[in-house]
């Protein structure tokens, strides 16, 4: 039966916690998934959620640790002893245990690294947290099965067996030289299949899929992603074989890109919550409001110079929202297509080419909903000149939004920045403002006023 978080649930745990009722606890917890454990840890206050840690065997809370939002688990932390933080990291991975440790202040680093046991562990955490946490290295474990083109099977059974003590599980078999360079990758069935006495450098696959240890996380999950692979391994400069990198990593990779990049489009600049404070709200989300503020003000501006034309042909006032609305969605689609591809790595072509493409689309979608809005322009207001210059209006527009929403997010790539940011309030804004001052130009310069 699947463990399924409930009211009940909840209020039970609280209650044993409340009773420091250890072995009902343990007979309801025990046997569960670390995930499911984690997911209930974050219903529970801090002290409740503190006693269940130091409760279960550190096996499963080193992996609860994982699981459990940020925040939770910061606050847990403080609630260990170093000690008692040191028991936990012996638990996990190297790159799971540099991840807590680097949430710790720099003089707790210290103190629980010194109670870890394990040195060759230490070395390892020690070294993952000198990389960047956004590029392979940050993401990369230590723990892997390697062995040398040099051993026979028999002897490279044997390393493996000793190896694979200390990983989790087993995705794939390196095989270095003598200086540790990563010369390919061992096939099981090739290694049960062959005598015994033969040398692994005989058998062994060169073509192995490997990424730098400074790659960018994002650039390992495209790579990742196009040649499905459940693991990669990394290298430094020289090709010497430093970690692995598992695909449980980059999912995560992968979510948080995607979390930075819908906060972005929805005008949102840093990474929040929906428990985080409201001044932290208020500072991811005040900038692109002011923007906006600043774009109204200009539109409000721009209609304020066509005052005379507006007064003559009040028609146009009412049409005002739907160029905006229409530049707005227009600039948003072509923009989102953009990011998704380049997020992707699948855009094919020059810039030239996909502006281009993107002008012959608005050629098409605008000639289609101009020639609709005009018979209903002039169905309703009888005035065939008025028509003209809103129908024409809405296709000038569509075609400027269409190329806007193109460029931007290209040209922002090209400069490094993220070009999430175009797909939100900044492009909607922008082509809100060019789309009101096309429209009011084009209908002066038809109806000669």
């Amino acid at each position: 039966m699947a463990f399924e978080i409930t009211k009940e649930l909840i209020e039970q745990v609280r209650v044993f916690v409340q009773q420091k009722d250890d072995s009902m606890l343990l007979e309801l917890l025990g046997e569960e998934h670390h995930a499911d454990i984690a997911e209930l840890l974050d219903d529970l206050n801090l002290e409740q959620a503190t006693y269940i840690i130091k409760l279960l065997d550190s096996e499963l809370t080193s992996d609860i640790l994982i699981e459990i939002d940020e925040d939770v688990r910061e606050k847990i932390l403080k609630n260990l002893s170093a000690k008692e933080i040191a028991e936990e990291l012996e638990e996990l991975d190297t790159d799971d245990a540099a991840d807590i440790v680097a949430e710790l202040p720099e003089e707790r680093q210290e103190n629980v690294i010194a109670h870890i046991e394990d040195e060759e562990h230490v070395k390892d955490i020690v070294e993952l947290l000198t990389y960047d946490e956004n590029s392979a290295g940050g993401l990369m474990a230590k723990e892997l099965v390697k062995v040398n083109e040099n051993w026979n099977v028999t002897r490279c059974v044997r390393e493996m067996r000793a190896q694979a003590e200390s990983v989790t599980r087993v995705h794939s078999i390196y095989v270095v030289g003598n200086e540790g360079k990563l010369k390919g990758r061992l096939s099981l069935k090739d290694l049960l299949v062959t005598s015994t006495k033969t040398h692994i450098s005989e058998i062994y696959i060169p073509k192995v899929d490997a990424v730098n240890v400074n790659d960018k996380a994002e650039d390992v999950a495209i790579i990742m992603q196009k040649y499905d692979l459940e693991a990669i391994p990394v290298v430094d400069d020289k090709y010497h074989l430093l970690g692995r990198i598992t695909i449980d990593d980059i999912v995560d990779v992968i979510k948080e890109e995607a979390e930075k990049d819908y906060q972005l489009a929805a005008g949102i600049t840093e990474d929040v919550e929906a428990d985080d404070t409201i001044f932290e709200h208020t500072r991811a989300r005040l900038p692109w409001l002011f923007l906006g503020l600043i774009g109204g003000v200009g539109a409000a501006a721009i209609m304020g110079n066509f005052e005379s034309l507006i007064s003559q042909h009040a028609i146009l006032f009412f049409f005002t929202p739907l160029i905006a609305a229409m530049a707005g969605n227009v600039g948003v689609q072509s923009s989102a297509i953009i990011v998704q591809g380049l997020a992707n790595n699948d855009l094919k072509g020059s810039i030239r080419d996909r502006l281009f493409k993107e002008f012959l689309l608005a050629v098409v979608n605008g000639l289609i909903l101009s020639i609709l809005l005009f018979g209903y322009t002039w169905i309703w207001h009888g005035s065939i000149l008025t028509s003209i210059a809103i129908s024409i209006s809405l296709f000038v527009v569509i075609i400027f939004a269409g190329i806007i929403g193109t460029f931007i997010p290209l040209f922002l790539d090209r400069r490094n920045i993220d070009p999430a940011i175009a797909t939100g309030p900044f492009i909607t804004t922008s082509n809100d403002i060019l789309g009101i001052l096309i429209y009011f130009m084009i209908a002066k310069l038809v109806l000669g006023i």
